[in-house]
């Protein structure tokens, strides 16, 4: 299971791959989000992709796709990455997904809206992605019976209703929206349903019973609906609590190794707190540019005190993944990159109870008043993240490639000493959204 213990952009995308590469994975799972994701993947021959709704795994021939009831899909973004992903090489990536039909659509109609109320907010925006996925998430929670799903594709006229619907009550609070007629929608997703296979939720019981499978998160712990620091937080949960889930419910509980992904380097996309913020750090990231409705993409010091946090927040991993080593290079002082252990005026943050956002917003005021206290630049990144998370660094990544990454030493299951990774080395949610309304 790999979950990003930051705000997101980590690298889980990278360590994905990496670890199909390296083992024979059968299918990764997606378990949040949804077309929101970025996740960048990069072969050896320069082909690139930035992965969303398929698996991170989809550039390895085999590997397949699942998108649990978790996951909000959105069939046109998926077209449109299925139609990246045959440019450079990938022909089958649909032929390899399969999607639960319980998952929650985004829409057009979700998408307006979104983008409609994030420019109301003016100077106070959150920081949306504006794809229409937590537009997706509270109409989910606010109209369960009739929010359109993905096996509603199957069937046009429950479809056209739905739709239908969902645009009405959003014009009848927002006003006109920005997007297409139903009658103009509706052969894009019935075309969905006739292309992928859609399937029940007791089909990922047996997938996990086929061979190994990655369950691939996305955003960060710090983002969490109900542990971010809010408001600038993402409508899913995105800990490991959906996959441990979806494990219970296949009679696997406890029966994956967590993998938490964090860079170097702190970054966060968009408005919301960041503590190591550092202006003269002078980094960027041609894959994670400054965009209409996130923002700017913002560099800070290594945070221990908000990574610590996440792992709390998170139950804790079995192994880090520790990425982006090629920005502190072979002088680490040169890098300008130091960690910060501690705040001014506080050591740890400690989480409370899911679903009280006054607390988290409360958190959130703290956060934009505190001041970090840095160490000199670490020698050793990887000695001196383990020491101060109080984890092992079991991969490490000097490079956007599978072979730029790194395994080192074992990454135990809790309770079970026989799992590991191989040394290989290798070159060159209703509470809420109530108290929301």
């Amino acid at each position: 299971m790999v979950v990003d213990l930051g705000y997101g952009d980590a690298g889980k995308g990278t360590v994905v791959d990496w670890l199909c590469a390296t083992r024979p994975v059968h299918t990764v799972v997606r378990f949040n989000g949804g077309a929101q994701a970025a996740h960048n993947v990069v072969l050896p021959d320069g082909r690139h992709h930035t992965f969303a709704q398929f698996g991170a795994g989809t550039f390895r021939p085999g590997v397949r796709t699942h998108l649990a009831r978790q996951v909000v899909v959105d069939p046109l973004a998926l077209a449109a990455e299925a139609n990246h992903l045959a440019s450079v090489g990938v022909l089958d990536a649909l032929d390899r997904l399969t999607v639960d039909g319980e998952a929650l659509l985004a829409t057009p109609y979700h998408r307006a809206a979104n983008r409609a109320r994030e420019i109301a907010r003016g100077a106070d925006r959150h920081g949306s992605c504006g794809l229409g996925v937590g537009e997706a998430v509270a109409y989910g929670l606010t109209h369960p019976d009739v929010a359109p799903r993905v096996a509603d594709c199957r069937t046009p006229e429950v479809l056209r209703r739905r739709l239908t619907a969902l645009r009405d009550r959003l014009t009848a609070e927002l006003g006109p929206l920005d997007a297409p007629p139903v009658a103009d929608c509706l052969p894009a997703f019935t075309g969905f349903a006739d292309r992928v296979s859609i399937v029940d939720r007791s089909y990922l019981a047996g997938v996990l019973r086929t061979g190994t499978c990655v369950f691939e998160g996305a955003q960060g712990v710090l983002l969490d609906e109900w542990h971010g620091f809010h408001p600038y937080t993402t409508w899913s949960t995105t800990t490991f609590a959906n996959a441990d889930a979806l494990l219970a419910e296949a009679g696997l509980a406890g029966q994956a190794r967590r993998l938490g992904v964090l860079r170097t380097v702190t970054t966060r996309h968009g408005p919301g707190p960041l503590v190591t913020e550092d202006p003269a750090l002078r980094l960027a990231d041609p894959r994670n540019p400054t965009n209409p409705w996130q923002g700017s993409f913002r560099f800070g010091h290594f945070d221990a005190v908000a990574h610590r946090y996440a792992l709390d927040v998170a139950g804790g991993v079995d192994g880090l993944a520790l990425t982006h080593l090629d920005l502190v290079g072979p002088d680490p002082a040169g890098s300008g990159l130091r960690l910060c252990r501690r705040y001014a005026d506080v050591d740890r943050l400690v989480p409370g109870p899911p679903g009280d956002l006054d607390r988290q917003a409360a958190l959130t005021a703290r956060l934009r008043r505190s001041r970090p206290v840095y160490d000199d630049p670490p020698a050793d990144w990887p000695s001196a993240v383990a020491g101060a998370l109080d984890a092992p660094v079991v991969l490490t990544s000097h490079g956007p490639t599978a072979a730029d990454k790194t395994a080192h030493g074992h990454c135990h299951r809790r309770g079970d000493s026989s799992r590991t990774f191989p040394p290989h080395r290798y070159s060159t949610r209703s509470e809420r959204y109530a108290n929301l309304a």
